[in-house]
């Protein structure tokens, strides 16, 4: 499992979308230079003091490109510390050589953990581990003073691994949302298509019956299938382009609800006729239960058109109650004993389930088939906006 681990930190990849210079990069390198200035001046014990100044300068530096290249820029600043720390070794001074301000260093460690890649960070904590093991020796220090000085250098390592996990978690929790919504648009795609196909097909059938009889009632059928077909090819695009880059860029109208129910069903077909009756309190339903009414008498209008046999009429009625609203779909076509169970219905349900309702489908105790939805409301108060009419 440790082996497993390591290879999954190694091939780790660095995280998208890095700013390559931010402001506050700028604001860091103006007080981190600000500091060597005040230090060097006013500090007395400076052990070779050209030597320090041009140290913490190069330390004040190397931030600026710590987020694209972290492991170059931690390799350079513990780098130069340990080639440091060896010339002290060499020349013995009385005190330990540098600045107060290389503490800047801490930088980039947050920065290799929350910016770099696994091997980057497998790599930079071995040039840093053994920055610090070089110091521990060179330095007479207690156990203690090791053990702090070993958090002290590795807690703003610990502060970007928890950032980056932190962004990672939230990026795979954006794109679980994404994925959830680009398959309620396939849904909505196919609930779509499904619905107008089916109505350009009775059009069309209708006008080769009538085309020997009645030529003007099978010029009536075909711009129906005409109309159909352009509105449908309307509404494709729009959830293609939805579909297409997560959604990015795409001019969206809002998913249609109960306020778009009549347009829906204005002759559907040529020998289906569909009576809708709307009751109650429906202009401030919740976008949710608004979009699940509509697709529940879509998916149900357009399962009568392709299924129902000899049927004439579509009864659809829904009801605004104060918890709950109601929707009834009823066609008088012959009770068969064959269902109508597929994918739109099979969507339905757990669309209904997911709100908290129920949906139950089925064929009727004396003739047609009957689909029966209950959803509640929910809280208009806390989202819900009236819907106009369109």
């Amino acid at each position: 499992m440790l082996r497993d681990n390591l290879r999954t930190l190694w091939t780790e990849p660095r995280p998208p979308d890095a700013p390559a210079r931010v402001w506050r990069d700028w604001a860091l390198l103006a007080a981190g230079l600000g500091s060597v200035v005040l230090e060097a001046t006013l500090r007395e014990n400076v052990v070779w003091r050209p030597v320090a100044v041009g140290f913490a300068v190069w330390l004040c530096l190397l931030p600026l490109w710590r987020r694209t290249r972290p492991l170059a820029m931690v390799t350079l600043a513990f780098g130069a510390t340990s080639l440091l720390q060896v010339a002290s070794l060499v020349a013995a001074p009385r005190e330990p050589v540098g600045l107060d301000t290389g503490v800047v260093v801490l930088v980039l460690v947050y920065a290799l953990l929350r910016w770099g890649s696994g091997r980057e960070i497998v790599l930079g904590g071995a040039v840093i581990l053994a920055t610090f093991a070089l110091c521990t020796v060179t330095y007479d220090t207690t156990a203690a003073e090791q053990v702090g000085g070993f958090v002290f250098l590795w807690l703003p390592g610990l502060i970007g691994a928890a950032v980056r996990f932190w962004g990672t978690a939230r990026e795979r929790q954006l794109e679980q949302v994404r994925s959830r919504e680009r398959e309620q648009f396939a849904r909505e795609l196919h609930d779509t298509v499904a619905h107008h196909v089916s109505a350009m097909v009775i059009r069309a059938q209708a006008g080769g019956v009538l085309a020997a009889t009645d030529p003007s009632a099978a010029v009536e059928a075909l711009e129906g299938v005409e109309e159909e077909g352009a509105r449908t090819l309307e509404e494709m695009r729009a959830m293609v382009a939805a579909l297409r880059d997560r959604g990015v860029g795409a001019e969206l109208a809002p998913p249609a609800g109960v306020a778009d129910l009549e347009r829906l069903v204005r002759t559907p077909g040529v020998h289906l006729k569909v009576d809708l009756g709307l009751d109650g309190e429906l202009d401030t339903l919740p976008p949710a239960v608004d979009a699940a009414v509509y697709r529940i008498v879509q998916e149900s209008v357009t399962n009568a058109m392709r299924h129902a046999v000899s049927a004439t009429e579509v009864v659809v009625r829904i009801t605004g109650e104060r918890h709950t609203v109601r929707v009834s779909v009823r066609d008088n076509g012959q009770r068969t004993g064959r269902g109508r169970a597929g994918y739109g219905l099979a969507g339905l349900r757990e669309r209904a389930a997911l709100l908290g309702g129920e949906l139950r489908a089925g064929p009727g105790a004396d003739q047609g088939w009957h689909v029966e939805a209950e959803l509640p409301r929910g809280r208009t108060e806390s989202g819900a906006h009236p819907r106009p009419r369109r």
